[in-house]
């Protein structure tokens, strides 16, 4: 028998027993869309991390008062660092860019504030406002959409002008430009110089709604840059073959800087992309595993539910059987036949289970997070799907090519 006819005769089968079959597939299809969401939700973070170390340059790297891998990891380590660690302050900012042989190019930031930023009778609450040098806008290779970023006068002289995302400009300036206006951040007024593209949300927490002040500005109307403002350090290397050399060159001006004997624990911290990327995939690794295994079990279940109703199908259909074999079916023939059937069903599953996933990834991505649905997951989703099918067939297709015809057509 072809192929093609073997098909015929299992989508009839199928079709005769829509509901049947669609509670059937239940199963598979929720172990599917499960487990393709799954991996589009990691894809995703992953893909988003990497745009955001690619963002601010595979070869930059940060120099900051705390190491979040090695000083946060229990409360005794956290204690410990906190009467360790000093803040950074402008004067280690000017040692290390003074005697860097390796640097391409260093730039400071503060932790940001959240504060009240109006104009007129338009109030934003808990908006986050930082500081940084001038730099920082190429370090970070800045998307611009309208207007410009602060410049080193601007900084050297402490100007009340700001950068800002696009949802203070949207909200604050609805129906003009934003440039040029004027904002008033926690009581004081500044220019708008620049606002910046939007970016969107990430798990939920909008990336528009800030303001960027020039580093000096931001010092010296919000306190100094200590506890929640305190400073880092953002670096980049001449070339890619000396990043590392360019990240021990700062350690080891920080530790003369500090005066550290050898042996004595660095009382700062240095993150690089590859620390990222490689606690992204200690953390992920086991995750990923753990959030597999969950919707594999229903996977299995659907698995055991195909199985069932292929056994059920092939006592239903015992005298079908019968006759197919006396007008000269082979047991291949019959074997096929219910092997076909049931990877089908697990297929329509499969496919099925890819689309709600689908759905279910671009309603996450507009609201929640970015998800990421790759070709090798789809593919790999119908191909698992299928195999389930098959073996879930095997059993009850046995059975059937098995059946004595002369028992079969005495069946009732």
């Amino acid at each position: 028998m072809r192929f093609i006819e073997t098909l015929k005769l299992a989508l009839s089968a199928i079709w005769a027993h829509k509901l049947r079959s669609a509670l059937t597939l239940l199963g598979m299809i929720i172990g599917v869309t499960a487990v393709v969401v799954v991996v589009s939700l990691i894809d995703g973070f992953n893909v988003y991390i990497d745009e955001k170390i690619a963002g601010i340059g595979a070869k930059s790297f940060t120099v900051q008062r705390f190491n979040p891998f090695e000083d946060f990891k229990d409360t005794d380590t956290i204690a410990a660092a906190q009467r360790r660690n000093k803040d950074l302050t402008m004067e280690d900012f000017e040692y290390l860019k003074s005697r860097g042989t390796l640097f391409g190019k260093i730039g400071a930031k503060a932790r940001p504030s959240r504060v009240q930023v109006k104009r007129g009778t338009e109030i934003l609450e808990e908006v986050s406002v930082d500081g940084a040098t001038p730099i920082i806008a190429d370090i970070e290779n800045l998307d611009i959409a309208d207007g410009r970023y602060f410049t080193d006068p601007e900084n050297d002289a402490a100007m009340r002008v700001a950068y800002i995302g696009a949802d203070v400009a949207n909200k604050l300036f609805p129906t003009g430009t934003a440039i040029g206006q004027e904002i008033t951040v926690a009581g004081i007024p500044y220019r708008v110089i620049g606002v910046a593209t939007a970016k969107g949300t990430v798990f939920g927490v909008p990336q528009d709604m800030f303001v960027q002040l020039p580093l000096k500005t931001y010092a010296n109307n919000f306190g100094g840059l200590i506890r929640n403002r305190s400073l880092y350090f953002v670096i980049t290397s001449k070339s890619d073959p000396l990043f590392n050399d360019a990240v021990d060159e700062a350690r080891f001006l920080m530790r003369a800087r500090r005066h550290l004997a050898p042996g004595e624990k660095d009382n700062f911290g240095i993150v690089t992309p590859d620390a990222i990327t490689g606690l992204r995939d200690r953390i992920f690794g086991t995750v990923f595993i753990v959030a597999i295994f969950v919707p594999a079990i229903a996977l299995v279940v659907g698995g055991i539910v195909i199985m069932n109703i292929m056994l059920v199908s092939v006592t239903e259909r015992t005298k079908e059987i019968g006759i197919r074999k006396s007008l000269g079916a082979r047991r291949a023939d019959i074997l096929k036949q219910f092997l076909v059937e049931a990877v089908t069903l697990s297929a329509f599953g499969g496919i099925t289970g890819v689309a709600l996933a689908w759905i279910i990834g671009r309603v996450l991505t507009a609201v929640f997070f970015p998800t990421y649905l790759s070709i090798t997951a789809v593919i790999l989703a119908v191909a698992v799907s299928g195999g389930i099918g098959i073996l879930s067939g095997i059993i009850p297709a046995w059975k059937a090519a098995r059946l004595d015809p002369i028992e079969a057509l005495r069946a009732d």
